[in-house]
């Protein structure tokens, strides 16, 4: 039933509201990823920067481990994609880190 309802989500990403709803279990995963790993981190805005970095792949892959559940895969794509160029700079901007810029 989970593999059904994640090749659902793939299948829709192509529709405007369900790229909206992909990008939301994306971001809620994303969220409980980043406070898993970093106690204490206000993660909005962490989610925020890595979502925005995030490729439609990646995204629907994120999304899907909302149904799926959160893997070491999904940790690791996390990890990826926070530590991109525009990853790191969103998150310099918005003051989660401090990059010197």
């Amino acid at each position: 039933m989970r593999l059904w309802a994640a090749v659902g989500l793939m299948a829709l990403s192509g529709c405007g509201a369900a790229d909206t709803v992909a990008r939301d279990n994306a971001k809620s995963v994303v969220n409980s990823v980043v406070t898993d790993r970093f106690p204490g981190v206000n993660p909005a805005p962490v989610t925020d920067c890595i979502i925005d970095a995030a490729s439609a792949g990646e995204i629907l892959q994120l999304g899907s481990a909302a149904v799926t559940g959160i893997t070491s895969s999904t940790v690791e794509t996390v990890v990826k994609i926070s530590t991109r160029p525009e990853s790191l700079t969103c998150l310099s901007r918005n003051g989660v880190i401090n990059l010197g810029i």
